[in-house]
């Protein structure tokens, strides 16, 4: 008979902290019925404590009426177990301070009351990010990969040479630019590189080109002084001085404007700035990591991207293969990604027919592994069984007996051809079709991304 402590093997071990007994309760009973190993405690000392003495996967915080306290045992928890991700709950929201949370360490930020399978979801989102090494475990593989690279699914050759390429540029400081389409991990290969560098133990701070809207841009990067510009009512430090001593990640590289590259330039060349408003340079000591789904040699040649920014940025390059050229880890993911969503819907482990293998192993995956992923949490949302057979694999273009398309592919396909007809009736122009679709500017960037779209290729030439 199996004692407790052997029961508990392979548990995912989480540390939650809140000073609200009733929140800490909830959360510790909810990540207990998904088989997790909860330790709960009410205070931040006690966090610490245990945390000195016990391995910890995951900290679940609460900040209770003291923000900057739950903050500052992100840091220190990190601190006690290298590259430890948080995920912090806040009585209170506001997007500032979410953006802020994550800027210092957070994995996620939620605001309570929030969903059980909101934080379930967040939970093995940062669980697959960043691994923490078992005691006695080993990285060793055929193909040597850094630690950090281990829990990405890579049983293609192809893959397994691009981990292998990451673990080597990983001892340099020079600069990567990750290339491939829209769903490909780009974000996942940026953090991977970030943590088997030797400024592991910095922050990772990344930025999406395309969400911040231009005249935000210049202020989010380099901070400015109190009375800069209109509604600059305090001093706010930069993102590349939150950045100093780690990496900075640009997604979408290929969104940043032109007269924002010039400035990147500047910046990259001489690693120091001045903060709107001031007078005072700052120095920095980053490295820069960027990805682009668009082909940025392309870009140059029409005009669209600066060849000496192209140049600086592009020192080692590393391009990420579709999912249709590394079909061997199609398979490996689907189970990755089954046994995830299962877990977070509470529903018993399920297998996939050989059928529906078959149709996810010849699917031609315009969207990547991020199509999959969608693919494998619909046919677990509408599965009633232990299966998920072929009928339940909503990908290409499957119809029923009577004609109908699934709800969710009737609703993308309406989706894309109605942000076609959006771009092409405001010649591409993002922030006109925002305000004519009734959305926000960076909102309506996260649809096109889903669809592979790009404002930019409905413009006039």
């Amino acid at each position: 008979m199996k004692t407790k402590t052997e029961k508990q093997e392979g548990k995912k071990t989480i540390l939650a902290v809140d000073g609200d007994a009733t929140s800490l309760e909830l959360v510790t009973r909810c990540l207990r019925e998904r088989r997790f190993r909860v330790l709960p405690v009410s205070e931040a000392s006690k966090a610490l404590t245990v945390a000195g003495r016990t391995r910890v996967d995951l900290a679940v915080i609460g900040e209770g009426e003291d923000p900057e306290r739950a903050i500052e045992l992100v840091e220190q928890l990190r601190g006690l177990h290298r590259g430890l991700h948080t995920i912090v709950l806040a009585a209170e929201g506001s997007i500032d301070r979410a953006i802020d949370v994550v800027k210092r360490g957070a994995c996620h930020y939620l605001t309570k009351p929030f969903a059980v399978v909101d934080l379930l979801r967040h939970i093995e989102s940062c669980l697959e990010l960043s691994p923490l090494p078992a005691v006695g475990a080993s990285a060793t593989k055929t193909v040597p990969v850094a630690f950090s690279c281990d829990r990405i699914i890579a049983h293609s050759r192809i893959m397994k040479e691009v981990l292998a390429k990451v673990t080597q540029v990983a001892a340099t400081d020079s600069s990567v630019l990750i290339e491939g389409e829209s769903g490909t991990g780009k974000e996942l290969i940026a953090r991977c590189l970030h943590g088997a560098s030797r400024r592991k133990d910095g922050p990772f701070i990344a930025i999406n080109c395309a969400a911040i809207p231009e005249n935000l841009l210049e202020s989010e990067l380099l901070g400015y002084e109190k009375g800069a510009f209109t509604g600059a009512d305090g001093r706010r430090e930069g993102l590349f001085a939150r950045a100093h001593g780690g990496s900075f990640f640009f997604d979408e590289l290929s969104e940043l404007p032109l007269a924002m590259q010039a400035k990147l330039l500047r910046i990259l060349e001489e690693r120091e700035f001045y903060p709107l408003g001031s007078n005072t340079k700052v120095s920095v000591d980053v490295r820069i990591i960027a990805a682009s789904n668009r082909r940025l040699d392309q870009l140059v040649e029409t005009g669209r991207f600066r060849e000496d920014l192209y140049y600086r940025v592009r020192v080692i390059p590393i391009t990420l293969p579709s999912l249709r050229e590394r079909k061997e880890d199609i398979l490996p993911l689907a189970r990755h990604f089954l046994s995830a969503f299962c877990q977070s819907a509470g529903k018993p482990k399920a297998t996939i027919t050989p059928e529906a293998l078959q149709r996810l192993q010849v699917a031609d995956w315009p969207g990547n592994i991020r199509e999959l992923e969608n693919v494998i949490e619909y046919a677990v949302a509408l599965c009633n069984g232990s299966e998920i057979t072929e009928d339940l694999i909503a990908v290409g273009s499957p119809t029923k007996a009577n004609g109908f398309k699934p709800l969710r592919l009737a609703r993308d396909h309406f989706e894309k051809h109605y942000l076609t007809e959006l771009l092409q009736t405001t010649n591409g122009n993002v922030s006109q079709a925002a305000k004519a679709a009734g959305v926000y500017r960076a909102d309506l960037y996260v649809l096109l991304r889903k669809h592979g779209l790009v404002a930019a290729d409905f413009r006039d030439k």
